[in-house]
């Protein structure tokens, strides 16, 4: 049986820094912020809104969020956003992706302050992280080192899949396993016998967004598997590995929820501790 990664475990280890930070922070008459924009009703997206809310509030941070309807123009979500970056009481902004078709995400990274950019979406965060000059990289790919760290899994040498190409989780993905010396292969949707190319990995993430695309003849006995996906389903919520069959040939895995997902939320609190410090000095 495989050893399960809890990101939960991995989270209350965060925790207590973090209350620690915005504890001392208030001492000193300050407050953080964090401003979550939701443009429509993805499932995914409102399951994780709904937990930045919480968890901000947990350890007193401010948190505001802004749920707006699916048919909300690009112009007003922009309008929003030039709010936000002139607001001082706002230290970090997060909008959830994806939204709706008619809002172009690039020219939403875009209008969001650098300074305040949680997810390191902006072009200016996505260049420094792309050429190894900043850590700082979207938050859920960064829950993904923070959980195989806190495991003591190595990465060095070993053969990494990565399944998904997006920018927020994806690509740098692919940058984080590769400045940790692992050999790393991308999948996504137009990738040819991507189950033969899945049981090479000594590794696997997870990150496309299909309910238990992963299946347990797709996974090298052994293989360490991490799970990204968020995907509601009529039973509840799943990940985009088949868990129940392949934490039975798997090394170690996460599991949905209590994994990936409880430690991506820290790693926001902690990207607007940093925004603060940035805006503060």
């Amino acid at each position: 049986m495989a050893l399960i990664l809890d990101g939960k475990q991995v989270a209350a280890a965060e925790k207590g820094d973090l209350i620690a930070k915005v504890a001392a922070l208030k001492d000193k008459g300050f407050t953080c912020g964090l401003a979550i924009i939701m443009v429509g009703d993805n499932p995914a997206s409102r399951i994780y809104m709904n937990r930045l809310d919480k968890l901000a509030k947990s350890i007193g941070m401010a948190s505001h969020p802004y749920h707006l309807p699916a048919d909300t123009p690009q112009e007003e979500v922009l309008a929003l956003i030039d709010k936000l970056n002139a607001d001082p009481d706002i230290d970090g902004i997060i909008p959830m992706m994806p939204m709706p078709a008619h809002i172009n995400a690039d020219i939403i990274g875009e209008g969001i302050l650098a300074q305040k950019d949680v997810d390191a979406i902006h072009p200016y965060n996505v260049g420094l992280f792309a050429s190894g000059k900043s850590v700082w990289a979207a938050s859920t790919p960064r829950a993904v080192m923070a959980i195989l760290d806190f495991y003591g899994i190595e990465l060095s040498g070993r053969h990494a899949v990565v399944i998904g190409r997006s920018n927020v989780v994806g690509k740098p993905m692919t940058h984080l396993l590769l400045s940790r010396n692992a050999t790393v292969t991308v999948c996504h949707s137009k990738t040819v016998n991507l189950a033969d190319i899945v049981r090479q990995a000594d590794v696997i993430v997870a990150a496309v967004g299909y309910p238990r695309l992963v299946k347990a003849e797709m996974v090298k006995p052994g293989a360490v598997v991490v799970d990204v996906g968020i995907n509601e389903v009529e039973s509840g919520i799943v990940g985009d590995v088949d868990y129940d069959e392949v934490v039975k040939v798997a090394g170690a895995i996460t599991p949905v929820p209590g994994g990936v997902g409880a430690v991506s939320t820290i790693m926001v609190m902690q990207a607007v501790l940093r925004d603060f410090e940035v805006l503060h000095k």
